[in-house]
């Protein structure tokens, strides 16, 4: 049996998400049916690619080389597709969080509008570049660098930095908070599609701890139960509102780039219009753009 594309899929999920669990959430599938697609591809390989025991997930030497060959796989399987679909009438744009937030029906809208027939459709994948190096979107907004050389970025605008507290978190009943109100707290923090990272406090007086989650969902969901704090772009303020969580701006913060990203060597044809388009909205009354 050769490995299948399915095989090195879930293998990568494992590998990003970091558990089991966490991958069968990002597939939408079962724990158990990852568990048994990662077995047929050790099967198929003949040897083992990862080490599981009851307290660790990690790689083996073997894994560790083929997950390298599967990412590239995979990349060149997407760069297939890409070439296959270009000439399909709508444009699907990727996020992570929080698409365009307050912007994103607008410019939904206006692209309809005055390219009729094609629609702006924003996918959501909790990946570092927002499904386009998977091959499941056009372009992708991004707020936070990306180190590929094969992909091009363009600054759409900024936002402003919120803070997301419990309902009955103490800072809840202000207007606006600081930095140095989050001096000593637990703030939840996506490393692989979040914002915050430990710059944004660059001396002394920081968080106390960090709670890593996967995704906007569990973040909301430590944050409503009080078990942590966090510090998101205005679009996620925007987007996702939840019972048992207020936003509130961080007057003291700098703010957040939102970017669209795209692959180099083969830009969508609606590429500039959509540029254009996005940055209008920004750049219009109570938007934020860029200095």
């Amino acid at each position: 049996m050769d490995p299948e594309l399915r095989h090195l899929r879930t293998l990568l999920a494992v590998v990003d998400a970091g558990t089991f669990t966490a991958a069968a959430a990002a597939l939408h599938t079962s724990q158990a049916s990852v568990s048994r697609t990662v077995a047929a591809l050790e099967r198929a390989l003949g040897a083992r690619v990862l080490r599981r025991t009851t307290r660790e997930l990690a790689l083996t030497t073997v894994g560790t080389r083929v997950v390298g060959h599967a990412r590239r796989v995979l990349e060149e399987v997407a760069a297939m597709q890409r070439a296959a679909t270009a000439a399909r009438a709508d444009l699907r744009v990727g996020y992570a969080w929080a698409a365009l937030g307050r912007h994103t029906t607008a410019v939904q809208r206006r692209w309809s509008d005055s390219h009729p027939g094609s629609a702006l459709v924003f996918v959501q994948s909790n990946t570092p570049t927002a499904g386009l190096t998977e091959g499941a979107v056009d372009v992708s907004v991004l707020r936070r660098p990306v180190p590929d050389p094969r992909l091009r970025t363009a600054l759409l605008g900024e936002e402003r930095r919120y803070a997301a507290l419990a309902a009955d978190d103490v800072l809840a009943g202000r207007r606006s908070v600081r930095l140095g109100d989050f001096a000593g707290r637990t703030v939840a923090v996506d490393v692989r599609t979040g914002t915050t990272t430990d710059e944004l406090w660059p001396g002394p007086g920081g968080p106390g701890a960090v709670r890593t989650v996967h995704g906007v969902d569990e973040w909301l969901t430590v944050i409503a139960a009080a078990q942590a704090v966090g510090v998101t772009a205005e679009a996620t303020a925007r987007q996702h509102p939840r019972p048992g969580v207020v936003y509130r701006p961080v007057r003291d913060a700098p703010p957040v780039a939102v970017r669209l990203a795209w692959w180099a060597a083969s830009p969508p044809d609606e590429l500039e219009p959509l540029l254009q388009l996005v940055r209008e909205r920004y750049a219009a009354p109570g938007g934020r753009t860029s200095s």
